[in-house]
């Protein structure tokens, strides 16, 4: 599953976003380096010069508090760009593989949700835990390719499950999984833009990031004795009803919430 803060390209939360920052941070590194190679020509290589920037990123990342798993991001990004342009591979490639990268993870420029997909074992953790009448509905919040869904309606058919997904790739493979599946419903858009309150189980799958604002949406529209359940993030400073090891190979925790 994929899981995919809030709406808007002039949000402030858009524009603090550490994806934001750090494209900040390496041009302004990548400006004072060639700066200095230009005026002090041969006191670094150009090999050196990508590490060099790398570093320096990395150091400057972490003073800025950029969260830890940027550290590498950072130290990698440069040099890795460096060494794909002495490859001499064609530029249709790059645009490529960068036109495919956008449109699997629009959710982490927006919202700091990169695309995760939920393990076959966490869907049926969390089929266990779904309410046992007929006709429940499910939402899963930044659904990705909806095979999450697609797990949990193959052991429960009579539930209700919908999507949401904002990312174009992954909500045009949900919606070819959910073709002729009659209570499968994907709809395209920011799930801070969708109401929960019609749900009997929302499920996430999203980053540390939007876990608080989620809880505060979560508690201000789902109804009394629905369930709020998130694969591995937890909700900062406020204790689960129930926490499930899933044994898989991502080390997957669910954490179950009743409202």
């Amino acid at each position: 599953m994929l899981a995919q803060i809030e709406a808007g390209a002039g949000d402030p939360a858009v524009a603090a976003s550490p994806a934001v920052r750090a494209a900040w941070l390496h041009a302004a590194c990548i400006v004072t380096l060639g700066v200095f190679a230009a005026w002090l020509p041969g006191v670094a290589s150009a090999a050196v010069l990508p590490w060099l920037e790398g570093a320096v990123a990395a150091l400057l990342g972490m003073a800025i508090g950029l969260p830890r798993w940027w550290l590498p991001i950072n130290l990698f990004f440069f040099p890795a760009a460096y060494a794909l342009l002495t490859l001499q591979i064609a530029p249709a490639l790059y645009l490529g593989a960068l036109s495919v990268l956008l449109l699997c993870n629009v959710g982490a420029w927006r919202n700091r949700v990169p695309l995760f997909l939920s393990s076959r074992r966490a869907a049926a953790v969390v089929t266990m835990l779904l309410p046992q009448a007929r006709g429940f509905r499910l939402l899963d919040l930044g659904c990705g390719t909806a095979s999450f869904l697609a797990d949990v309606a193959q052991v429960r058919p009579d539930g209700l499950y919908s999507g949401v997904e904002m990312a174009p790739l992954p909500y045009l493979l949900s919606c070819l999984r959910a073709y002729g599946r009659r209570r499968m419903h994907i709809k395209w858009g920011d799930f801070w833009q969708t109401d929960l309150a019609s749900y009997d189980v929302v499920y996430a799958y999203l980053s540390p990031a939007p876990m608080a604002s989620l809880w505060q949406k979560a508690r201000a529209e789902m109804c009394p004795g629905s369930i709020f359940i998130s694969n591995d993030f937890c909700v900062p400073g406020v204790a689960p009803a129930q926490i499930i090891r899933v044994g898989d190979r991502m080390h997957s925790t669910i954490y179950v919430w009743t409202m």
